[in-house]
């Protein structure tokens, strides 16, 4: 329904979104949640396929976009793996690699991906829900939040390894379920009495990932993120955006984080 227009960009991919729903057969020690929680079995497979992704974490659940045009290369490096289905007028039907065979191209092997730099601001974020009746109580805190309040964001050098602080608000409703992400200041903005967060109040530290925009053709950028944390059992929420990528991870963590992704980053060299 948007009309098209010379300010707005769209990427010439049509994307389809996983949900990976858990079968309770997790190993018990397995404490790692988001994006860390489905490096090993969903986008490290795909990433050695050569299939680009998108991740979206929201406080409920996580949503791995991949193009329309990979889905055949998809369901036959998840099929041996996962139980996999389609909804169809709102009911889940079952998926076999047969029902894309038609369409499926064996893989050409993925050249080494590019380990992109990434940058860690010292802003602090908190990651929030609201219930959905109670949205109106804040809509127009959102929206000034959303649309006027920000400057522009500033240029960052290409070759900068550090940000005092980065503008980073996030705002998604995916059936009825409303997910926030939002510095810890702009929070300060809002009634406390309607944002929810977990019991623990966690804050969280950022990691930017890339110099410039990403694009959308190459494979490989979630999982530099996602397997070093996921091999340390360190819980990580993601989001991909139209240019850059985020990682979101504990902040007591931090130091942590940043010293495994230096150290894959010189081991690839």
């Amino acid at each position: 329904e948007l009309q098209p227009s010379e300010f707005m960009q769209v990427a010439d991919s049509t994307w389809l979104v996983l949900s990976v729903v858990s079968n309770g057969r997790e190993p018990p020690g397995c404490q790692a949640t988001g994006v860390t929680k489905i490096a090993r079995s969903v986008i490290a497979p795909l990433a050695e396929h050569h299939v680009s992704v998108l991740m979206l974490s929201t406080y409920q659940t996580d949503f791995i976009l991949v193009r329309e045009r990979d889905l055949p290369v998809v369901i036959h490096t998840l099929a041996g793996e996962f139980d996999i289905y389609r909804e169809e007028g709102g009911e889940c039907v079952p998926v076999t690699c047969d029902d894309v065979s038609n369409g499926f191209l064996k893989p050409k092997p993925a050249a080494s991906p590019t380990l992109h730099p990434v940058q860690s601001p010292q802003t602090r974020f908190c990651v929030l829900t609201v219930a959905p009746d109670t949205l109106p109580a804040i809509a127009t805190m959102l929206i000034d939040v959303l649309f006027y309040s920000h400057s522009p964001p500033r240029e960052v050098d290409g070759s900068s390894q550090d940000l005092d602080s980065i503008t980073f608000f996030s705002f998604s409703l995916i059936e009825g379920y409303i997910s926030i992400v939002m510095d810890a200041e702009t929070q300060k903005r809002f009634p406390s009495d309607l944002l929810l967060t977990s019991s623990t109040g966690e804050l969280w530290r950022m990691v930017r990932i890339g110099g410039q925009p990403l694009g959308f053709d190459e494979c490989g950028i979630v999982a530099q993120i996602a397997e070093p944390l996921a091999a340390a059992d360190i819980s990580a929420y993601y989001i991909s955006t139209f240019n850059f990528d985020h990682a979101l991870v504990p902040e007591e963590g931090i130091a942590e984080v940043i010293q495994l992704l230096q150290q894959r980053q010189e081991s690839s060299r």
